[in-house]
């Protein structure tokens, strides 16, 4: 029964994010405001929502207000809503999505907010001020503070080059102090706060002049050659080279280096594994005899001196007398009707006498080549 239970609610959870309940089938379209977000009263201002196909009816929403604003791009993938003249009542957050013009029953997701924020020049800018001022060492404490002339409002701090605001802060009088712990390089730049009533959060003032935070050990564009201070655990200090490269790329650099090297280090293993046994087969393979013939695997017997045999057929085997220039020679007569005498059989008449023949073996020298 548990299990059921758990698949069911599983199927519940993937149909509902997948979009088969409710339409939603599409991905959420992006949103965006030009030519800024925060804009003075009586200016325009447009707002674009582009979706990802072609032949959609775009609907823009804004929470409170029941009037829809509806636009259909049968060629294009991007529908605008232009606000000629922004009234108080213009600001606010804003979302849109987009369904099918031929298919009312598939829709997108709900885009994510953006906001739009009317700057009155009713509202007195505030005022804001550094502390302490002049070059700031790093990891001291600065506090930036914002002085406006009315209570109940919210304030804002901007710093240049970042399209949200850092901090904002509800104060109980008409001043807010932002405190910015252990300041480093990347906390230098120049800020600005302002303030809305909570009355209406998405009406505005003017920004407040700037002031610039300067933290000591900064890049200064006149002096090259000039290196920021250390300002995280881990840089380098003063007449260190930094690594270039970026930070928690390191350890998966030299973790796939050290894998190289090991698969590089194994594979020469083997390599040398089997040069070695090669080299030892072949080793074994050379050092066993080779006959030239098959009379060279006999072993020659020790060195004796020539005996050459005279065969005459009808004569008693002789032994002639060696010859002093042969060498150690010893020749032999034999008679083939007294050896056939021997062996028991009758002996062939005698036949006119032969000549002798002699065969020279020369045992010492093994079988011949």
């Amino acid at each position: 029964m548990a299990s059921a239970l758990t698949v069911l609610l599983l199927g519940c959870w993937l149909a509902r994010h997948s979009g088969v309940w409710g339409g939603r089938e599409y991905h959420k379209p992006t949103i965006w405001v030009s030519p800024s977000r925060v804009v003075a009263l009586g200016g325009s201002v447009t707002i674009r929502c582009e979706g990802q196909y072609p032949g959609m009816e775009f609907v823009l929403r804004k929470p409170g207000h029941p009037n829809l604003q509806v636009q259909s791009v049968r060629d294009g993938t991007v529908a605008e809503f232009p606000i000629p003249r922004l009234s108080r009542e213009d600001g606010g957050s804003y979302t849109c999505e987009y369904h099918s013009i031929t298919d009312q029953s598939r829709w997108s997701y709900l885009s994510d907010p953006v906001e739009i924020i009317v700057g009155d020049p009713s509202l007195p800018r505030p005022s804001i001020s550094l502390s302490p001022t002049g070059v700031t060492v790093p990891g001291a404490d600065v506090t930036i503070r914002c002085q406006g002339q009315h209570q109940d409002v919210r304030f804002f701090l901007h710093k240049a080059g970042d399209l949200n605001p850092q901090q904002h802060m509800d104060p109980a009088g008409a001043g807010a102090e932002f405190l910015i712990p252990t300041v480093g390089q990347q906390h230098g730049g120049n800020y600005s706060c302002s303030y809305r009533p909570w009355s209406e959060p998405f009406v505005s003032s003017y920004v407040s002049s700037s002031v610039e935070l300067v933290v000591a050990g900064g890049t200064d564009l006149t002096q090259p050659g000039a290196a920021p201070a250390p300002t995280h655990p881990g840089s380098t200090g003063p007449g260190r080279s930094e690594s270039t490269a970026p930070p928690g790329l390191t350890s998966p650099i030299i973790a796939g280096a050290s894998a190289a090297a090991t698969a590089v280090l194994l594979l020469l293993l083997l390599l040398l594994m089997a040069f070695l046994c090669f080299r030892r087969t072949q080793a074994r393979k050379g050092s066993a005899p080779r006959p030239s013939s098959p009379l060279g695997v006999l072993k020659a017997p020790a060195q004796q001196d020539p005996v050459y045999a005279s065969v005459d057929n009808g004569k008693e085997p002789q032994t002639l007398e060696p010859d002093p220039d042969a060498d150690g020679l010893t020749y032999a007569e034999l008679d083939g009707q007294a050896l056939q005498a021997k062996r028991g059989g009758l002996a062939p008449a005698p036949e006119p006498a032969q000549p002798s023949v002699y065969a020279a073996i020369n045992v010492s020298r093994g079988a011949p080549q």
